[in-house]
């Protein structure tokens, strides 16, 4: 193990085995329970609102009943905090935990239309000239916890921050945003006689969305860099139909007047993966390559992370097996690789955390493939699993020298999975290429009802790959479709020639995974505003007029991709015919295209058209469904939150 400069640090990164004492034994032995409903001023209970023990790592989310149990909260005095999307947020003062109580805390919430968190992030915040070392130290002093409650859970290196201190905090948060996003130039309308042929490779992230969120519960609109629609669309669930053939996946298209331009149409193609059981699927190796650094103190991250953890952990099987490696200054091995059958072994490790120095981002990968290889299945599930704010500032932390590390491990069967944490200096886009090029997935967790999502109801599909380098391409027949152009996936746009190559990579399909993409087109007659590009006449290619295809076809999805374990790519295709038109869109179909029109409403698209804040509402509340986890209720409070933000308040349900 490298020598270590800090006594913190060298704790956190020692290995934990059974005999080491519980460094928290009133977690154990002295703590109580907190239940409670949360309802709105009707009565009405509300699933889905975040409640939260403040400045303590404890939180939990009402369930469909609006209940909401908080375990193993050790002996104190408390302030609790309820907080949900649309309403305002409720606190209950001088809450009183003694040994073995269990407790009743209600809430009742007021509906507004705009959220604001006590600590607020702005993403125009000024970055004025500062010592970098010197604020986080700022940062670290003050986020040293007093009092009973925020003793028992330690002091800067727990993430705790102190009522006292929380406006020096958020005013250091503030003026050290560095948050960064990946430019995005939306897609351009093209000509179907220039360019028939649109290509571009799967996306299953869905970091986008819930960062998007966290900006709008903070009351603030997101950066437009920020907000990639195709990850907002495929946020959600679909009921396509299942794959029963041959292939993984099943391809599903449908057409219908796209609702901001309704002389146009808009094309939805999807994906249906092959779902599969947990107990089938085959073993899995795993190393939790945790970010300890200083940046990662506040509550939001690494207490948070380690709740994330803790879902998955719960889901182990005996076969499958978890190493732990942090990195923080130097990089070190907390756990070896262990059986899931001692789960509580692998929470140990993951609860003597803490965070406390420097970041060696690039060191820690390095040591957690390493680990990852030598436990390597074969016949498994190979992961690296990376909790991390982004922010590599010391080792290995160059852009291009970290994703060749993780494109060559992932051509060699390990792939990465990235949890994005945090705010004020989280790089998303740092974290998105190293997921996209590591052959795995992205995500941004917000709270602990996100990593339920990613790591409970979504884990076959997180961790388990049944296709790769899944590349579609669609080619538009111009007898009918004058011009299209694909609503988001910017960053996955390929050559026409990429298609057939198999050694261009292309994303990967999960298990049970669902892909939606959209296009928006105009077809052949239709009056349009839009300036749209004239067919080049071209000298040695035949004239448009001869190669117009049948009159009864839009378009032709083709997809290409490549078994889990790789070799050479199958083709398959499907036609999307004229009478498979609906004269308007219901169900699935309207929820994806209000999700699409949120996006570019935040974006302020120039492709927006005749979008509102209103038709999404209309859109979503046509499309909601029967919505088990109120998922795409929270939504709607969502657009309401963001209509009031953009002067356009949205009517109530």
């Amino acid at each position: 193990m490298p020598r270590l400069t800090s006594v913190l640090l060298a704790a956190a990164l020692m290995p934990l085995p059974l005999s080491t004492p519980d460094p928290y034994p009133e977690r154990l032995t002295t703590t109580g329970v907190i239940t409670g409903h949360v309802r709105d001023k009707q009565g009405v209970v509300i699933a889905n609102v975040q409640v939260t023990i403040v400045s303590t790592p404890h939180q939990a989310l009402t369930n469909a009943r609006g209940e909401y149990r908080l375990t193993r909260v050790p002996a104190g005095t408390y302030r609790l905090r309820a907080a949900a999307v649309g309403y305002r947020p409720a606190l209950r003062e001088g809450v009183a935990v003694h040994s073995g109580d269990s407790i009743v805390v209600d809430f009742a919430l007021m509906a507004s239309t705009v959220v604001v968190e006590d600590i607020v992030v702005t993403s125009a915040a000024p970055i004025a000239p500062r010592d970098e070392t010197a604020v986080r130290r700022q940062m670290e002093e003050a986020a040293v916890g007093t009092g009973k409650a925020a003793a028992q859970y330690g002091n800067a290196s727990s993430g705790i921050v102190s009522p006292n201190h929380r406006t020096s905090y958020r005013r250091q948060r503030e003026a050290w945003n560095t948050e960064e996003y990946a430019y995005i130039q939306e897609n351009r309308w093209l000509g179907v006689a220039n360019n028939p042929l649109s290509t571009f490779s799967i996306d299953v992230d869905r970091a986008s969305y819930a960062n998007v969120r966290r900006f709008l519960m903070n009351g603030q609109q997101p950066p437009v860099d920020a907000v990639r629609i195709e990850e907002l669309v495929n946020y959600f669930d679909y009921d396509y139909a299942e794959p029963t053939g041959r292939h993984p996946f099943r391809v599903t298209t449908d057409i219908a007047p796209a609702p901001w331009r309704p002389e146009h149409r808009l094309v939805r193609i999807g994906l249906q993966g092959r779902r599969g059981d947990r107990r089938e699927m085959p073993a899995s190796n795993l190393v939790f390559l945790i970010d300890v650094s200083g940046s990662m103190h506040s509550p939001d991250k690494l207490p948070l992370v380690q709740q994330s953890l803790g879902v998955l952990v719960n889901k182990l099987r005996p076969e499958d097996r978890v190493a732990i490696v942090v990195y923080a200054g130097s990089a070190g091995l907390v756990l070896p690789s262990t059986s899931g059958a001692h789960r509580e072994r692998i929470r140990h490790a993951i609860d003597g955390l803490r965070a406390g120095g420097s970041t060696a981002g690039g060191a820690g990968i390095k040591l957690a493939y390493r680990v990852a290889r030598e436990q390597f299945l074969p016949e498994g599930n190979n992961r690296v699993i990376l909790a991390t704010d982004g922010d590599f500032n010391v080792g290995v932390s160059s852009e291009g020298e970290l994703v060749r590390l993780v494109e060559s491990e992932g051509k060699q069967g390990i792939h990465l999975t990235v949890l994005g944490f945090g705010t004020g200096n989280y790089k998303d886009s740092r974290m998105e290429s190293l997921a996209d090029k590591g052959d795995g997935n992205f995500s941004y967790v917000d709270n602990i009802l996100e990593a339920q999502k990613v790591f409970g109801n979504e884990l076959t599909g997180t961790l388990f790959t049944i296709a790769k380098d899944v590349k579609i391409q669609v080619e538009f027949n111009p007898a009918l479709v004058r011009a299209y152009r694909l609503i988001g996936y910017e960053n996955r746009m390929l050559a026409t020639e990429d298609f057939e190559d198999d050694a261009k990579d292309a994303g990967e399909l999960g298990a049970g995974h669902r892909v939606t993409a959209l296009y928006e087109v105009v077809p052949v007659g239709a009056e349009t505003d839009l300036d749209l590009p004239d067919a080049t006449p071209l000298k040695y290619q035949q004239p448009v007029g001869a190669r117009i295809g049948p009159a009864d076809e839009w378009l032709t999805v083709k997809l290409r991709y490549q078994p889990a374990k790789g070799g050479r790519s199958t083709l398959l295709s499907q036609t999307l015919r004229a009478r498979d038109e609906v004269s308007e869109m219901r169900g699935d179909f309207a929820f994806a295209a209000a999700v699409a029109e949120y996006g570019m409403l935040l974006r302020q698209s120039e492709h927006r058209g005749a979008s509102s804040w209103k038709e999404v509402l209309r859109l979503a509340s046509l499309g909601r469904g029967e919505d088990p986890y109120g998922i795409r209720g929270e939504f709607i409070r969502l657009v309401h939150a963001a209509s009031g933000m953009a002067g356009e308040v949205a009517q109530r349900e």
